[in-house]
């Protein structure tokens, strides 16, 4: 054994390590991790039982528990397994038990909390197999990928149960925060036995006075709970913002969805439409008017778009245009779009003031609101030959919200440091 306890009381433990040399210097680290990851698993076994009783009956719930005794457990750490001889309690009534050790010591499901929150961060950004094969390569860790999906599941779901409960705040910011943009916008994903469904994602950006964007809260779910719920949370977040900045201007940035506006309108000062949406239906536009150039429809497309994105007034000039655009030789492919491109401007014009946006310092596109979705989404549950069912999805979707949201991963572990947690088996 190359570790052994020399010193022990209730403040703190004294380990003796003997760290072997071996022929290379790769080899000689490898050795070092093992001796230290044995060394980590000497001092979390003591530190753990520093949270359990003497035996002696406490009171709870107005009923008197009495010990069953030392019962052995296995805990995982960071560093390897460790069993632990812990008092468990039951009351005369009997039914379930209850372990002061795994309560004061915020044990999740058999995981020490430091361990659980590296797992969960983990997962959170690759899929089972890869953390297993990270903790097996980095952390010297064998772990079967079942420990690794149930400990993550349970982490996620603390931040499901809690997302009423435990609120976050949003980072102060060094600078004057005038503009706060909000965006919202869906993606769809593919769940077993459900097909390809939408989920949603929102974002709350803050932005300086030149317009540079400072912080950015991101909310995401599968909508296991429903839209309503999703956009419950949302709200909870916009309100706390609105607390901490009252006087910003908020300004709501999506594409043309009409439950995205029916959401953010009530929400925001004032409301922008994507700008690269829009041009989207400018390209339609385009082949209506110059039916028969390629060259020419692109050179109409590119002033059209400098004039929309830099002359006050131009979306109106440009329906007037699209409404005056003679029809009767087009096809009706190219009819069509021309009229797509008229209906969503006759909509939408009154959004698309970009010209006094970018004098105001605001943002026209809603790419931060799009890369959430490709970011959040797409990138964890939507890679080759991975199928989720809505509730493991809904458990991912809340830990990268959580770990993307600069500062939320510490508040949240701060707060089940704080308060504890249930996930103890």
């Amino acid at each position: 054994m190359s570790v052994s306890i020399l010193e022990r009381t209730d403040e703190y433990v004294v380990l003796a390590v003997k760290v072997p040399f071996s022929g290379s210097m790769l080899e000689t680290e490898e050795g070092i991790q093992t001796v230290l990851n044995e060394a980590g698993t000497i001092a979390s076994g003591e530190a753990l039982q520093q949270y359990d009783t003497d035996g002696s009956p406490i009171e709870m719930e107005g009923r008197q528990w009495t010990s069953k005794g030392l019962l052995p457990k296995t805990y995982q750490t960071p560093y390897g397994a460790t069993e632990i001889l812990r008092h468990v309690y039951q009351s005369s009534a009997g039914g379930s038990t209850y372990c002061p050790l795994e309560v004061d010591g915020r044990i999740v499901v058999t995981s020490t909390p430091r361990f659980a929150k590296q797992i969960a961060h983990k997962y959170a950004e690759m899929s089972g197999g890869k953390v297993i094969e990270d903790l097996r390569e980095n952390h010297g860790r064998d772990l079967p990928l079942a420990f690794v999906q149930i400990l993550a599941e349970a982490v996620g779901s603390i931040a499901l149960a809690k997302e009423e409960a435990w609120h976050y705040q949003t980072p102060k910011q060094s600078v004057a925060i005038p503009t706060i943009s909000i965006g919202l916008d869906g993606t769809c994903m593919w769940l077993c036995q459900e097909g390809f469904r939408q989920a949603m994602v929102g974002t709350i950006s803050l932005y300086d006075e030149s317009g540079e964007r400072q912080h950015t809260t991101y909310i995401a779910s599968a909508l296991e709970a429903g839209k309503a719920v999703f956009l419950g949370r949302l709200q909870a977040e916009i309100d706390q913002v609105k607390r901490l900045y009252p006087n910003a201007r908020y300004q709501g940035l999506a594409d043309g969805a009409a439950d995205n506006w029916s959401f953010l309108l009530p929400n925001t000062d004032c409301q922008t439409i994507d700008f690269y949406h829009v041009s989207e239906y400018l390209s339609d536009v385009a082949k209506a008017l110059h039916p028969r150039s390629k060259a020419q429809q692109q050179r109409w497309m590119d002033t059209t778009c400098h004039e929309l994105k830099h002359k006050i007034g131009a979306a109106a000039g440009l329906l007037k245009t699209m409404e005056t655009t003679p029809t009767r030789k087009l096809s009706q492919t190219t009819q069509q779009g021309l009229q797509d491109a008229i209906t969503y401007f006759r909509n939408h014009h009154h959004q698309m003031h970009y010209a006094e946006a970018i004098a105001d310092h605001l943002p026209i596109g809603s790419g931060v609101t799009e890369a959430a979705c490709k970011v959040l989404v797409k990138a964890r549950l939507c890679s080759s030959g991975m199928k989720w069912k809505r509730t493991g999805a809904e458990i991912v979707l809340s830990l990268r919200a959580l770990t993307h949201t600069k500062g939320r991963w510490s508040q949240f572990w701060a707060k089940i440091n704080q308060y504890g947690c249930s996930f103890a088996q």
